[in-house]
C-alpha cells in the first residue's frame, strides 16, 4: 500500500477519558467534537503524519454542572483555550502495536507525550469504501498543563486525581 489520506469517521469513533474522584472512584467522560488529519501507509505506520484536535467545549460527563465547571477557568478555560491539539512527531513499532510520540497542547501549554497505538485492521464497507480502525491509549498528568484545581479531603488525599487516562477508538475512511 502507499501513503493515503484518511478521513475520520466521527460517527464510528470515540474520545474518552477517566480520572480518579475522591481517591475511591472514577469519573468518565468523552468529547463529542474532534477531528483528525491523517496521511498514512497502513503497511508502514511509522511514516504516518497525524494531527488530532478536540473541541474542549464538547466535554460530556453526563453531569451538566460538572461539564460547565470543566469548561470554566478552573479547568479547560475554553474561552481562552478552546482546543486540545496533538501533533505526532514520531511513530515506532512496539510489541504488537506502536508508540506515538508527539506534542500535546492543552490550556496553552505544550508537552511531549507518548501514546500506545493499536492498528485494529482494515476492511471494505458494504459500499466499497476502505475503512481502518485504531485504538489509542495513554495517560497524561493534568497538572503538567496547569489544570491544578483541587481540594484536600478530610480523610487525606485530594478530590481529583492528577492522572487522566485517555482512550480513543477511531475509524477512518480512505479518501
Amino acid at each position: 500500500m502507499s501513503v493515503q489520506k484518511w478521513v475520520l469517521d466521527e460517527a464510528h469513533s470515540v474520545v474518552e477519558f477517566q480520572v480518579k474522584h475522591l481517591m475511591i472512584a472514577k469519573v468518565r467522560g468523552n468529547f463529542e467534537a474532534f477531528s483528525a488529519e491523517v496521511e498514512a501507509d497502513l503497511d508502514n505506520l511509522a511514516t504516518a503524519k497525524v494531527q488530532f484536535k478536540v473541541d474542549l467545549s464538547s466535554v460530556n460527563t453526563r453531569n451538566n454542572d460538572r461539564d460547565n465547571h470543566l469548561k470554566s477557568a478552573d479547568f479547560f478555560d475554553v474561552e481562552k483555550h478552546p482546543e486540545l491539539i496533538f501533533n505526532a512527531t514520531s511513530i515506532s513499532a512496539s510489541g504488537d502495536g506502536y508508540k506515538v510520540v508527539g506534542d500535546l497542547t492543552l490550556h496553552g501549554i505544550t508537552k511531549t507525550e507518548t501514546f500506545n497505538l493499536t492498528f485494529e485492521g482494515s476492511s471494505l464497507d458494504p459500499w466499497g469504501n476502505t475503512k481502518a480502525g485504531f485504538n489509542v491509549t495513554g495517560v497524561i498528568n493534568r497538572s503538567d498543563y496547569g489544570l491544578t484545581y483541587n481540594a484536600a479531603l478530610e480523610t487525606g488525599g485530594v478530590l481529583i486525581g492528577d492522572d487522566v487516562k485517555i482512550n480513543l477508538d477511531l475509524e477512518f475512511t480512505k479518501a
